[in-house]
């Protein structure tokens, strides 16, 4: 009996040292993770195996870390969001969010631009071993390499000016698309993947991480931040004058100069440039309509790519610093944001650059000319590197709406355009269907007119300048349709997709398309006679017909346009020809 109770107590013993070493993770791991970019001296990349390996092994030593795979992407490969948590649980974004400002980074969304992947890396790895300031109320998510498909397609060329790494992914993904224009129509299973993390995250603050070159300078930092107008409210304010410039005071105490993104091509800066204006299709563009702080860093190709990195680190560690300090400020902006638009008031749905206003950049660059050049013979632009200038620079950052619209109570959408219900769902729109068909007196457009691309853009032949007619109507809606109240967390999703004018809205990226299209028409020899009688039945028409004649001779001269113009004018035209098949509800 002895014996037995022995031996149980050596089990017992043996299964407690078993469970403690699998549940603990060592704080000090004979793995020192060092990143293929150390050691290399700066001058490689990690592959994306290297990469997911590293915060696979990161996740097992540290209990800080954690890793999930979340979604599928056009390579076949998942997604991953990596998570750091000071206090060593693994985060649940839902219950963590009370307490925590949450920093969600993404890279390599072209992973020929790599600063990012490698930075992160360490960032997490310096993070989870306390090497640098530890944020207690800040949880840090990032998605290690976003475009899978492109950083598997690596190559050492297609980065022409880029200056290192050695080897690198391309810009377009497994079926070619460029990553950072699919944010609204999502063709793309990545772009439905990097909804699904986001809407779980739902980050206070985003950070894509690029690397670009439109001219030659000295920084090599540039920061993109979300335009801050068209951000508006609170938080648009907050962003310009307290999250910029603190951000650019943190890195200039660390000797890291920092400018605006130069938005120029093979111009002079010093001569002035303007914001960028990230529209929805963009990262950061999209991630404000869910009123979150975004910014792109942008670093200079020109420069050598372990400065870059380096550069990118501190970037974001200044950033999480502003974060942890201001979380109770962003977290009390973001929840008055929330509240800044509502039902009846004006929305701002495109914009130009406001010319009254500018600020002045004491902008360091290098002396530009214009030079005869000896391959073409034409003129070309050389930026001389031994005169380099700090010069006061206009820089335009202030845009003003061109066009508003006044916000419905909701949208109704027919359930037979189920490829936008299917994107307003996978975007945490709150939907309901009629259980009952309903007659209803709503607001309707009509497509008046649009311009449309000639060349291909990622996938489509966008559409642009589009113009519309209103007018209330009754209409038969039908068990199943849709109603969309704009009362919710998503209002300027669905106003920025749904209002066709709106530059990325699902009309603009040809969701509707078939709208275009008239299906019915008519023969000549027959509507002739026929519309002959309705014009004697119809003399304010007829007078009309003969007022357009006087006062068109394009339309005078054009028999068959005359036809057309009269087939329009009476009940034979086809209703669903331009019209546009969202309606609201004022």
């Amino acid at each position: 009996m002895n014996t037995i109770l022995v031996t149980m107590k050596k089990f017992l013993v043996l299964l407690l040292f078993i469970a403690i070493s699998c549940n603990k993770k060592s704080n000090n791991p004979e793995n020192d993770f060092t990143t293929v970019f150390e050691i290399s001296k700066g001058k490689e990349t990690a592959t994306y195996e290297q990469t997911i390996q590293f915060y696979k092994d990161l996740a097992d030593s540290y209990n800080q870390i954690s890793i999930q795979e979340i979604g599928e992407t056009d390579s076949g490969k998942p997604l991953h969001l990596v998570t750091y948590v000071a206090s060593g649980k693994k985060a649940n974004f839902d219950k963590r969010r009370e307490n925590n400002r949450i920093v969600l980074i993404n890279n390599g969304i072209h992973p020929g631009e790599s600063d990012g992947i490698d930075a992160t890396m360490m960032l997490f790895r310096d993070l989870a071993n306390e090497k640098i300031e530890t944020p207690k109320h800040t949880v840090i998510a990032t998605i290690p390499i976003y475009n899978v498909g492109g950083s598997l397609n690596r190559n050492s060329t297609s980065r022409t000016n880029q200056n290192g790494p050695k080897a690198y992914g391309f810009r377009g993904n497994a079926r070619n698309y460029d990553l950072n224009r699919d944010f609204i129509k999502s063709d793309t299973k990545n772009a439905r993947a990097f909804a699904e993390i986001f809407h779980q995250v739902q980050p206070d603050v985003f950070i894509d991480n690029h690397v670009s070159n439109g001219a030659d300078y000295q920084y090599t930092l540039t920061h993109l931040f979300t335009q801050h107008n068209k951000l508006g409210g609170p938080l648009g304010n907050f962003l310009h004058t307290e999250m910029m410039p603190q951000l650019e005071e943190k890195l200039q105490d660390k000797s890291w100069d920092i400018t605006p993104y130069v938005n120029v091509f093979n111009r002079r800066p010093e001569n002035g440039f303007s914001q960028f204006m990230d529209s929805p299709r963009y990262s950061t563009g999209y991630t404000t309509l869910y009123n979150t702080l975004g910014m792109m860093v942008e670093t200079h190709m020109l420069k050598p790519y372990k400065q870059r990195v380096e550069g990118t680190y501190e970037l974001m560690k200044s950033m999480l610093q502003i974060v942890e300090a201001k979380g109770d400020t962003i977290k009390s902006l973001r929840t008055e944001q929330n509240q800044f638009w509502s039902p009846g008031e004006s929305y701002p749905l495109t914009w130009e650059i406001d010319t009254t206003k500018s600020s002045t950049i004491q902008f360091k660059g290098y002396e530009g000319n214009t030079i005869k050049s000896d391959l073409t013979g034409a003129d070309r632009l050389k930026f001389d590197r031994s005169k380099p200038f700090t010069k006061p620079v206009t820089y335009q950052n202030y845009f003003k709406p061109t066009s508003e619209v006044n916000i419905p109570k909701a949208y109704i959408i027919p359930q037979g355009w189920h490829n936008v219900i299917e994107l307003l769902k996978l975007n945490k729109v709150e939907l309901k269907q009629f259980e009952n068909d309903t007659i209803l007196t709503v607001q309707s457009y009509k497509i008046e007119d649009y311009k449309t691309r000639q060349s291909p853009y990622e996938g489509h032949y966008l559409h642009y300048n589009t113009s519309i007619k209103t007018s209330e109507e009754a209409i038969d809606f039908k068990a199943g349709d849709y109603m969309v109240s704009t009362d919710q967390n998503a209002i300027r999703y669905l106003l920025e997709t749904l209002e066709p004018t709106a530059p990325d809205s699902f009309f603009n990226w040809n969701f509707f398309d078939t709208i275009l299209q008239q299906k019915e028409g008519f023969s000549p020899y027959v509507w002739e006679d026929k519309v002959k009688l309705i014009l004697r039945a119809n003399p304010k028409l007829q007078i009309k017909y003969n007022v357009k004649k006087s006062y068109d001779k394009d339309f005078a001269n054009n028999w068959y346009a005359q036809l057309d113009w009269l087939h329009k004018q009476t009940p034979y035209y086809e209703k669903a020809h331009l019209q546009y098949p969202v309606y609201r509800l004022n």
